[in-house]
């Protein structure tokens, strides 16, 4: 199985930037689709973004534009950038890693599909 580490949270003045990283071990992450997901305080996990196996990506609608998800296979490595940072955008921000194929777009989006998580790293948005 594989093993997910998230880095590069922080704190951040509204219209900032961050790029955070996911550093995964055990299995090459070519073998997943990656996911982004985050959770605010008293809110429940929801799906931030998406990266298949080949590239194709998927967003929620309030982040379209604003974030990139990308992934290095030779570094085993998925990022999330983030700019144009908004206070709602604060919470803590998970990786993780699905080993199902997707049919649509929006497969990705769901947390029932993903195997495997990473413990979070958070992001503050002050404004």
């Amino acid at each position: 199985q594989v093993q997910l580490v998230e880095s590069g949270g922080g704190l951040v003045q509204a219209g900032g930037s961050l790029r955070l990283s996911c550093a995964a071990s055990g299995r090459a992450i070519s073998q997943y689709a990656m996911g982004w997901f985050r959770q605010a305080p008293g809110k429940d996990r929801e799906f931030v973004t998406s990266i298949a196996r080949s590239s194709s990506t998927y967003y929620r609608d309030s982040v379209k534009g604003r974030f990139t998800i990308s992934r290095d296979d030779a570094k085993n490595t998925v990022y999330l950038q983030m700019n144009s940072l908004k206070p709602e955008d604060t919470a803590v921000y998970y990786c993780a890693a699905a080993t199902a194929f997707g049919f649509s777009a929006s497969y990705y989006s769901s947390q029932t599909h993903y195997n495997f998580w990473g413990q979070g790293t958070q992001v503050t948005v002050s404004s």
